[in-house]
């Protein structure tokens, strides 16, 4: 599709599974805005999205392929390319060579890489990142339902009289998502968070459940007895469509026979417990929401499954406002499932285990060597790797290195494999590192074809800019891979609807209405018609009047996709996390997303707006702990894991439990030293999706012992590692900066060239104090400033200092003023606490002690909260703490 600079462009957004709509604008300065025809989010954005043009400039970005290190042409790297797989499949057999894919390609894409890798190269080999955050919800549909589909709509969070949000913190991680659920409150209506911590999302709720981490078995398990033993099952909706109820109730029974029982596994009070379970009881819509603090866990299946049992118990499946939910964590997470990205899937939800399936997949793809069986799902593919099992690994649009639990281990194995090839649209990051073949793929805003929302939402990604450097959509990059392997005729594409077509057709081909995903209606799509194609849910079917529709609810009519068209219900018992805290490791790590990133960084992070929120790794800490550990509120602190150790800055977190701690998993080494989440997770899967239980780690938590801290500003171009045992690296508009701390002593002065680039003109240093300031200026030009102090709080805001880096030649003024690090006459608005419209701690605190009594109040006067809401929790805070101080 051709968009001009001036064209207004609807396209998809590429982060979190909502699929919000989205008007862009090409040209040398891209704008974007919310679309307000798409269903998912009638024109709201969150600030991620809102900020989407600031990440699609051509800094950081891979332009031209390379092969060892070396700029090669396109033909040299495809070459290179499909001699290492002809060479591993020759000497190794298929199954030497493996892809790693990710929920950030589009279907196009997601379609030709399996079909090359499992219909052609014949490796079975062929897994996803979305195995790190949706495979239990696909294992857990697949047993109950007989298919991996989502029952329920967008629409239903709304009407829903009781919404349950089991491990979803969605007013940071889906954000629109969650204002609709804001939006949809009125009497009768009430929500209940399941979460072991108090997150922002617990300010829409009426009752929060503080469970005990990994028991959400126990708790649902002990609502089926409930419901059994209060009237709350509907016998005759499971005599007619359902089978297992007996067995499931049976080993509820056994797992949580009572309220004391549940109450005492889960660590709540019984009264608590006893409410949730009587507004279940009594809500016929109901809607229970599940995320990744469910999936992200050793028994993430049996947890879908214990949610789904008491939603079959009681017939609320596929009817408007009650259903279960998998709230999706990427934004094609489900188109890659559609196509078969899983490594136990094949394409259009067919699967290994049917030979009809394989036979039908092999026909219609005219395929040489169908894989045989399934392929080793992510850890396992890894650990393969390592053991020097698979010679070649093509990983695309994902960064394994940072994602992966043990992350030291998987870089051993990045090392290790003979060939790693890596499609990525940036040129820096820690897995990009290990890559000895490095494509150059399409970002977003260059990219076209499609992708799949959490509520089966087919949406179209268009390409509003040209692509940058040399850099090609991943479908081609395959096709031309592929046609140099031999396999031209089954990878004759021209255009991504050519893709999209076949991919349609295949979900047809033979499906006899057993199989619910099906593009039939969409099989036939003309090119016009593709470029055009609005958001629409499968399955999307024929019709006699030649009018295509979608499909908003499945199962209604009670008819499931088992071969007996009835659901199963499934017995759980309880699974525990596997290890346990002890002496050693006595805290418990919980990981997860912050407001305003996503995944690893490489895009939001090219954004400065996204890192004022939180702008280095931290770790949130229950004020018990604090003392217990002897680790101070924004101090630096440690935390351990057989040798492996994480670095992040503490905040006081009155919503942890005591004994557990959060750090988010966005951070990597390309942008701090010891900052990894996945250093703290070890290689725990669930044993039916292979899912990581990366929601649970151990640690033992100590205080840095830093000599000093400083506060780094330089212009562009230096370079982002540091002599220091702290670092983190904070890009902003006008210069880079660096937060830094160290164990050991500095010479400041005979070190300053070093931190610098050269030498100081004013210096400002206080041994006693352990304060040191000084700034390098050229031909008027601010080039780089260093704060060091011994104690960070004494530290200064950087905010007017950024500006500095803007002016050609610095006033005098401004020049006195560069070692205090701040203009007395400028306002010091403070933190950021709205990223959307810049409004920060010292302003909001300002508003209130003015009377601004209310966060409605707020937002009239300072337009905080008024926009994606993401920051409304925090501002109902400090006006529930501050508004209190200034009463009179």
């Amino acid at each position: 599709m051709t968009v001009t600079s001036t064209d207004s462009c609807r396209t998809t957004c590429p982060y979190c599974g909502v699929g919000c709509g989205v008007l862009a604008q090409g040209g040398t300065t891209p704008s974007v805005a919310g679309d307000p025809a798409h269903p998912a989010n009638a024109g709201r954005l969150c600030v991620k999205g809102a900020n989407l043009h600031e990440t699609t400039g051509h800094g950081g970005r891979l332009l031209a392929p390379k092969v060892a290190g070396r700029r090669v042409s396109w033909p040299d790297a495809l070459t290179a390319t499909s001699e290492a797989i002809r060479q591993a499949v020759a000497e190794h057999g298929p199954g030497s060579v493996a892809f790693y894919l990710s929920g950030q390609l589009l279907t196009e894409d997601y379609y030709v890489a399996n079909k090359l890798a499992k219909g052609f190269i014949g490796t079975p080999h062929v897994d996803t990142n979305s195995r790190l955050c949706m495979s239990s919800a696909v294992a857990a549909h697949k047993r109950a339902f007989g298919a991996d589909a989502v029952p329920g709509c967008y629409d239903d969070l709304e009407l829903a009289d009781l919404l349950v949000l089991v491990g979803s913190n969605a007013a940071w991680n889906h954000p629109v998502l969650y204002q609709r659920m804001k939006a949809a409150a009125r009497d009768g209506r009430r929500v209940v968070v399941i979460d072991p911590r108090r997150t922002a999302t617990s300010e829409l709720a009426d009752l929060h459940l503080s469970l005990r981490p990994g028991t959400d078995t126990v708790l649902f398990n002990g609502l089926l007895v409930w419901l059994a033993d209060h009237q709350g099952v509907d016998q005759d909706y499971l005599s007619r469509h359902c089978d297992g109820y007996e067995l499931a109730l049976a080993a509820a029974r056994d797992a949580a026979p009572d309220l004391g029982s549940v109450a005492r596994q889960c660590d709540l009070a019984e009264a608590e417990v006893e409410t949730f379970y009587r507004w279940f009881l009594e809500t016929p819509r109901t809607v229970t929401g599940f995320s990744q603090g469910a999936n992200q866990s050793v028994a993430g299946t049996d947890k879908g499954n214990a949610i789904i049992n008491c939603h079959l118990a009681t017939g609320r499946v596929g009817r408007p406002g009650a259903s279960p939910f998998s709230l999706t964590g990427q934004p094609n997470a489900m188109g890659g499932r559609e196509v078969g990205g899983l490594a136990n899937t094949l394409a259009a939800h067919m699967d290994y285990q049917s030979e009809a399936d394989k036979a039908l997949v092999t026909e219609f793809w005219g395929s040489r060597q169908l894989a045989d069986g399934p392929g080793l799902k992510a850890v396992d593919m890894f650990d393969a790797i390592h053991r020097g099992e698979i010679k070649v690994l093509w990983v695309m649009a994902t960064n394994p290195a940072v994602s992966l639990p043990d992350t030291v281990r998987v870089r051993e194995a990045l090392k290790r494999c003979p060939t790693v090839i890596v499609s990525d649209c940036m040129a820096d990051t820690d897995t990009t590192a290990y890559a000895d073949i490095l494509l150059p793929a399409t970002g977003w805003g260059e990219k076209d074809g499609t992708v799949t929302n959490s509520e089966r939402r087919i949406s179209r990604q268009r390409g509003f800019l040209p692509p940058a450097g040399e850099a090609r959509p991943d479908w081609w990059i395959i096709s031309a891979v592929a046609r140099q392997l031999g396999y031209g005729k089954a990878f004759d594409y021209q255009a991504p609807a050519d893709v999209f077509r076949e991919h349609a057709a295949l979900s047809a081909f033979g499906n006899d209405g057993q199989r619910v995903f099906n593009l039939a209606g969409l099989a036939t799509l003309g090119d016009d018609a593709y470029d055009t194609l609005a958001p629409i849910q499968w399955p999307v079917l024929d019709t006699a009047a030649g009018i295509v529709t979608g499909t908003p609810r499945l199962f209604a009519d009670g008819v499931f996709c088992h071969p007996d068209g009835r659901a199963r219900l499934v017995p759980i018992r309880t699974v525990l996390p596997v290890s346990q805290p002890d002496a050693q490791r006595p805290l418990v790590v919980n990981t997860g997303r912050v407001r305003d990133q996503w995944h690893t960084m490489t895009r939001t992070a090219k954004s400065a707006r996204l890192l004022q929120h939180r702008a280095e790794p931290f770790i949130d800490v229950h004020p018990h702990d604090l003392q217990r550990f002897g680790v101070a509120d924004q101090g630096l602190a440690v935390l351990e894991n057989r040798g492996q150790r994480y670095i992040g800055r503490v905040r006081r977190a009155e919503g942890q439990r005591p004994g557990e701690v959060f750090v988010p998993i966005h951070w990597n080494q390309c942008y701090t030293g010891a900052g990894l989440a996945s250093a703290l997770t070890e290689r725990i899967t669930d044993p039916f999706s292979g899912q990581p239980e990366s929601k649970y780690g151990l640690a033992a938590l100590r205080p840095f012992p830093a000599r000093w801290h400083a506060r780094l500003l330089c212009r562009t171009g230096r370079p982002r590692r540091w002599k220091a045992d702290y670092w983190s690296y904070v890009p902003l508009d006008h210069c880079d900066s660096w937060w830094l701390a160290s164990e050991t002593e500095m010479d400041w002065v005979g070190q300053a060239d070093y931190w610098l680039g050269g030498v100081p003109q004013l210096v400002m240093s206080d041994p006693g104090q352990g304060r040191y300031r000084a700034a390098r200026i050229v031909d008027g030009r601010l080039e780089a400033i260093i704060l060091v102090d011994r104690e960070v709080s004494r530290l200064p805001e950087s905010a007017w200092l950024e500006a500095c880096f803007s002016q050609d030649a610095l006033s005098e003024r401004d020049r006195r003023a560069l070692l205090a690090a701040r203009d007395s006459e400028a306002e010091d608005i403070g933190a950021i606490v709205c990223s959307c419209f810049q409004v920060g701690q010292n302003q909001i605190e300002a508003a209130i002690a003015d009377g601004a009594s209310s966060v409605a109040a707020l937002g009239q006067q300072l337009r905080c909260g008024s926009n994606c809401g993401s920051c409304i929790p925090e501002l109902k805070a400090l006006v529930e703490t501050l508004g209190e101080a200034v009463e009179p």
